[in-house]
């Protein structure tokens, strides 16, 4: 896998430590001089649209934010915007060449909404995206922000001036944020979970016995089903082959059914997802016990 679909697969923004189970420095070094993966910070990789948001936003007098913004905070977003999202204040008129190369919002920030005077502020794109992205996509920053360290109370406080219905479009994406999710591929796979009827998920949960232990990415313990979602990077070698093994097998024989998803799937082909997930839910049922009997 080459090292611009990684960063991508991992949000548009990661670490190191993430990008090096799969790729190596002698891979990552050409990437970053040719431009097709940018170092914004020791350590911190992203992608080339965040550098070129600053100078669209600049452009047209206006602020980069959305998903654009996310990327410039570290944050890992669904997909990659096609183009820079910038807020333009209402009534703002553009010449007709100003408009191409950007995606428009029409939203009048306070002073306070705008940092380093080009993006939106932590706090501020989290409601934004929250306001205008599908669930899933406002889903998946707002996880991340949480996890890179951004106070909850500080995006409700913030919400608690919008109006009601942009605060109930909100709270809807805050009542389900959750730092344990790894990644936005996590992020997603568990929106998609909460519209599947009868299941309840916990991210990172642990499964403990005598001489085995699993820590799995999202789970419902009262039917025992863990929901993984599998990045090529943590199983593409034969040693991650033989864990696997283990650890499936492990949860198999603790009575947990292990439904398994691909990158691929969970952000192109979420009906299936969806269906698949619902399908396990209805078979276990019948033999689904409310005692959490590993914890």
């Amino acid at each position: 896998m080459d090292v611009q679909t990684l960063v991508a697969q991992h949000g548009g923004s990661c670490r190191w430590a993430d990008l090096s189970p799969a790729v190596t420095r002698t891979a990552l070094n050409p990437a970053v001089s040719e431009g097709s993966v940018r170092r914004i910070a020791r350590g911190r990789y992203t992608l080339p649209s965040v550098v070129e948001a600053r100078a669209a936003a600049l452009r047209v007098a206006g602020t980069a934010s959305h998903t654009t913004a996310a990327l410039h905070w570290g944050w890992g977003v669904k997909h990659e915007p096609a183009m820079p999202h910038v807020t333009l204040p209402r009534g703002r008129k553009l010449r007709d060449s100003a408009r191409d190369g950007i995606v428009r919002h029409w939203r009048t920030l306070a002073e306070s909404d705008v940092a380093e005077g080009w993006v939106t502020t932590p706090a501020r794109t989290v409601i934004d995206c929250c306001l205008d992205l599908p669930f899933d996509e406002a889903l998946a920053v707002a996880d991340s922000a949480w996890r890179a360290g951004l106070s909850p109370l500080e995006v409700r406080d913030l919400a608690l001036t919008l109006p009601a219905r942009s605060r109930r479009r909100v709270s809807r994406v805050l009542r389900h944020v959750d730092r344990g999710a790894a990644n936005p591929f996590e992020s997603v796979l568990r929106a998609l979970c909460l519209q599947v009827e009868g299941l309840s998920v916990v991210t990172q949960h642990e499964v403990r016995d005598r001489g085995f232990f699993a820590q799995v990415d999202l789970a419902d313990p009262g039917l025992r089903i863990v929901i993984e979602a599998e990045g090529f990077e943590h199983h593409g070698t034969r040693e991650g082959l033989r864990r696997d093994c283990r650890r499936y097998t492990g949860l198999a024989a603790r009575g947990w059914v292990v439904v398994r998803f691909t990158w691929e799937e969970v952000m192109i082909q979420p009906e299936y997802v969806v269906a698949a997930v619902q399908a396990t839910v209805e078979q276990r049922r019948p033999t689904a016990t409310t005692r959490v009997l590993a914890s």
